[in-house]
């Protein structure tokens, strides 16, 4: 019930609504294969979409959001550094959109550390992607300061 809660803010005058997934760039290849909202209506409103992402051309996860990174930047995405040691960003031309992303590797650690909070969805598609040797990455899509 917690999350129909918070979920439900995302769209209201108190935070901004919920960026659009079909504006953030994939590699070719790549399939989404978990997606969750989650909302803060608080002082600091706002709304984000977690993604998990796979693409079994790769090798690895690294392999991955090294790709991903490098198409980001060649479509004039400024390359940023996430909010943990194991996370990076980038902000959209126009600053409009924020991803930040990680292997699945680093945000399941930051996840157990408690550095950072995933919806349990997306967590255990990290988990299942690992376990599965698949080469994932995790995303979170935010309104950026444009």
């Amino acid at each position: 019930m917690a999350l129909v809660a918070v979920a439900a803010g995302c769209g209201s005058s108190a935070a901004p609504g919920v960026p659009d997934v079909a504006k953030l760039p994939l590699v070719d290849g790549a399939a989404v294969v978990a997606r969750a909202q989650q909302c803060d209506k608080g002082a600091g409103a706002y709304c984000a979409v977690q993604l998990v992402v796979v693409d079994h051309r790769f090798r690895s996860s690294l392999d991955l959001m090294k790709s991903e990174r490098v198409m980001l930047q060649g479509l004039g995405w400024s390359i940023t550094d996430g909010d943990t040691g194991n996370e990076h960003a980038a902000d959209s031309p126009g600053h409009r959109l924020r991803v930040t992303y990680a292997t699945a590797d680093g945000d399941l650690r930051g996840i157990v550390l408690g550095w950072i909070v995933r919806a349990r969805p997306i967590t255990l598609a990290l988990s299942r992607a690992m376990f599965a040797r698949s080469p994932a990455i995790s995303m979170m899509l935010e309104h950026g300061s444009g």
